[in-house]
């Protein structure tokens, strides 16, 4: 399954967020979309599913217009976790991952026993087994992440939006986290804060800046001394990780560069 926008722009009170947005994912790709705070990351993605409506260009789920499409069927195509968890009853967990199936079932119908079983394996999957008699509202930030994790598992669509899947989540649990997704063999676009996680699981990056991609390939192409300065407004040595063979960033302080000596700035500088 691919997703595609075309030319996006979208603005909120006169005031211009996107800027003619063009980004492809093909299928069973995991590209990444990084950039600075503001730079429109969450406002493209909810443009890709559907929670936000573009003023202009268009959003293409498998070459037809997602806006033209149906819900359920977008539902069992595509399956969202937002930087959020805005859940207003408090539901248990085991319950809360069982919706993840309702797109499969007509209205009114009960859970079957295959319906049971995809809900355990995600919960199992996410690593949160023991959690499902749990309610909600008892859980860490992190524990309530892998839990919209597991309710997306549980949709079973072949694409995967996330939005900061990592954020409230310890290392343990982000590396976790990204190696479950990377062997899924789903289609994913995600907004990522991290550009060291992105660097090490993103076949291709989009980098956003003021509401515009500015740069666009693999992590080898993108992640440079160069662009990390330019759009990040940070000084970093980039490597390759002698185990993973993916880029590295190790950053620099300013403060460290002003007292090192010339020739060890000139380095990263």
């Amino acid at each position: 399954m691919t997703l595609q926008a075309n030319h996006l722009s979208y603005s909120i009170h006169d005031k211009q967020i996107l800027h003619e947005v063009s980004i492809q994912v093909k299928e069973q790709q995991f590209v990444g979309l990084i950039g600075p705070n503001g730079s429109g990351k969450s406002t493209l993605l909810k443009n890709l599913y559907r929670l936000l409506k573009p003023e202009s260009g268009t959003v293409l789920l498998n070459e037809k217009d997602i806006f033209k499409q149906s819900n359920k069927l977008i539902a069992k195509s595509l399956a969202v976790v937002g930087q959020e968890t805005p859940i207003v009853f408090d539901f248990q967990v085991r319950d809360l991952v069982s919706m993840g199936r309702t797109p499969h079932k007509k209205l009114f119908e009960i859970d079957h026993q295959k319906d049971v079983q995809i809900v355990k394996e995600a919960l199992s999957q996410t690593g949160i087994a023991h959690l499902e008699t749990r309610n909600f509202s008892s859980l860490s930030g992190g524990e309530k992440k892998r839990v919209m994790v597991a309710r997306a598992l549980a949709q079973q669509a072949n694409i995967l939006i996330l939005d900061e899947p990592t954020n409230h989540l310890d290392i343990q649990h982000q590396l976790q986290l990204m190696d479950l997704i990377q062997t899924l063999q789903l289609t994913v676009i995600a907004a990522l804060h991290d550009l060291n996680i992105a660097a090490m699981y993103c076949d291709q990056i989009y980098v956003l800046q003021h509401g515009r991609i500015v740069r666009y390939g693999t992590p080898e192409k993108v992640l440079t001394p160069e662009l990390l300065r330019d759009v990040f407004g940070v000084y970093a040595e980039v490597q390759q990780h002698p185990l993973t063979g993916k880029p590295h960033l190790t950053y620099i302080s300013e403060q460290f560069l002003k007292s090192a000596p010339k020739e060890t700035s000139s380095i990263i500088i």
